[in-house]
This record gives structure tokens, sequence and C-alpha cells, in this order.
């Protein structure tokens, strides 16, 4: 069966890399929800700051996030390019 990994590395108080292993696929380029986790986690664990409104830039091999969590409301907000990285047809029965 396997299961889902992230592994992540703490690069500053505002940069963290992070790799990500998905059960039945192996390695992917990128995980927002995962992503926006890693940085609330990484943040209540006392690994880095919560960060100003520039939030924290996540490195991932498919480019670059920037999770933003706002005290005022509790919210996470995500930032990053989105890129087509596959396109397929799919018969439906």
């Amino acid at each position: 069966r396997g299961d889902k990994g992230e592994f992540v590395q703490v690069m500053s108080p505002t940069h963290l890399k992070m790799k990500v292993w998905e059960r039945g696929a192996g390695p992917t380029l990128a995980c927002g929800t995962g992503t926006c986790a890693l940085v609330v986690a990484a943040i209540r664990a006392g690994k880095i700051p919560r960060p100003g409104k520039e939030g924290v830039r996540v490195t991932l091999p498919g480019g670059d996030l920037f999770i933003e969590w706002r005290e005022e409301n509790n919210k996470v907000y995500m930032k990053g390019p989105a890129t087509l990285s596959f396109q397929g047809k799919a018969s439906l029965k």
C-alpha cells in the first residue's frame, strides 16, 4: 500500500525546502495542501517564527510557493505559479 510523506529542510526563518512522496505515484513536483499544512506545523512546532505579510517561501521540485498564515482570521493563503503539467483524455462508462 504505502504512505504519503513530506520531507522538509529549514533553510532560513522564512524559507523551507520540501519534497513530497505520494502513495502510488512516488515523488511529485508539488503539493499545495501539504505545503500549507507544513508551514502551519513548522510555526506551531517552533521551527520557524510566524512571518509577516511576506509569508514563507517553500521550495519544491516544481517551483516555489509562498504561504501566509494570517493571525487576524486564522486562514492560510497560498501564492505561486500554475502551469500545465500534462494533458489527456479519459473514457467514462
